[in-house]
């Protein structure tokens, strides 16, 4: 089977209290379908967490009006640590997570209306598009984005769907193309400026000399969840005049606080492995058969940029409808490329958080 990009599938943020986390997440984003939720320890990761296999609890949720998903994570067998430093643009990794929206205003209206108080101005992208920066729990900043493509309109008062890409921070833009362009597939180039930027100053030390490459996908992306997790754009952040940038996750674990990975859901993923060999980037971490995570399953492996930012990839073989019901979706042996029937996508919204 060749390898197939189906889309980002979750973002995953560490924090020191899931519940709390994603209590903000379903208010302010509409983030309300729980796919799962469980406490287990993750011994496959221990290169990245000390040497040592740790505990922690996990839940995976998404937005039915679209895009990719959240997979909040929690220490259980330590405390969630915070950077010693204070984090600053151009340091490496992710930065930011883009969140889309059906109208900015009145996304930003709603969320002065819940009483959020740590969020920029709306102003225009570099290609002309309503968003703003919000800091969310814990300090994890976010880019509200607008958007095109939903799959479906759940009237959520947030106007949001899920992820819609990251800012990530790295050293050399030229190098990093190779992993976010080559193998990613975000063959096109939307902008690629140098300067100064006037919504960047949201960010400490945003009013440095940055260069910004912004690229999103040429092709519709395709496969089982692909109409569901919808389109998306990477951009490259990279500061010119600052010789002291550091690794957001430098002597802490994956897991800690802010945003550990960017997961994409795949096919084929031997025909990615090999691919991600050849080109410089082998996998750190390979499940190599279905790992079960209680209510879904799947086979997922990691790679590191050139900064050591992670990027997971999973291949799902399983996932939830109605747990209650025993219904579950099984995708080992559907057909490479197909989307399932969007009345089936729509049935996972019967796992919707309810109050």
């Amino acid at each position: 089977m060749k390898k197939r990009i189906c889309g980002i599938q979750q973002m995953g943020i560490g924090v020191p209290d899931v519940q709390k986390a994603w209590a903000w997440y379903r208010e302010n984003f509409g983030v309300d379908v729980r796919i799962f939720e469980e406490a287990a320890e993750a011994p496959l990761m221990i290169d990245y967490t000390g040497g040592a296999v740790q505990s922690r609890t996990a839940t995976l949720a998404l937005s039915m009006d679209g895009g990719g998903g959240f997979e909040i994570w929690q220490f259980t067998s330590r405390p969630t640590e915070k950077a010693a430093f204070d984090l600053q643009l151009g340091d490496y990794g992710m930065i930011a997570c883009k969140i889309k929206s059906r109208d900015v205003r009145a996304t930003h209206q709603n969320m002065l209306k819940n009483g959020i108080k740590e969020l920029s101005d709306i102003s225009k992208t570099e290609n002309s598009k309503n968003h703003f920066y919000v800091k969310g729990p814990n300090g994890n900043i976010f880019e509200v984005i607008e958007a095109s493509d939903w799959f479906s309109n759940t009237n959520h008062p947030s106007h949001c769907g899920g992820v819609y890409g990251s800012i990530i921070g790295v050293s050399d833009i030229d190098k990093s193309m190779n992993l976010y362009r080559d193998i990613l597939n975000y063959d096109e180039l939307v902008y690629d400026k140098t300067g100064h930027f006037e919504d960047l100053k949201f960010f400490s030390s945003g009013s440095g000399v940055f260069r910004r490459v912004l690229l999103k996908h040429s092709e519709k992306r395709t496969g089982p969840f692909a109409p569901l997790l919808g389109d998306s754009t990477i951009e490259l952040v990279q500061s010119m005049d600052r010789k002291d940038c550091r690794k957001i996750f430098e002597n802490r674990f994956w897991g800690d606080w802010g945003f550990i990975h960017l997961c994409f859901d795949v096919q084929g993923m031997d025909a990615l492995k090999q691919e991600c060999e050849e080109k410089g980037f082998p996998f750190t971490v390979d499940s190599s058969d279905t790992f079960d995570m209680g209510e879904a399953g799947g086979r997922f492996s990691y790679v590191e940029d050139p900064d050591g930012t992670l990027i997971e990839f999973v291949e799902t073989h399983k996932v939830p409808i109605l747990k209650k019901l025993g219904w579950y979706i099984h995708l080992k042996n559907r057909k490479p490329g197909k989307s399932l029937p969007r009345f089936i996508l729509k049935l996972m919204g019967l796992n919707r958080y309810k109050d």
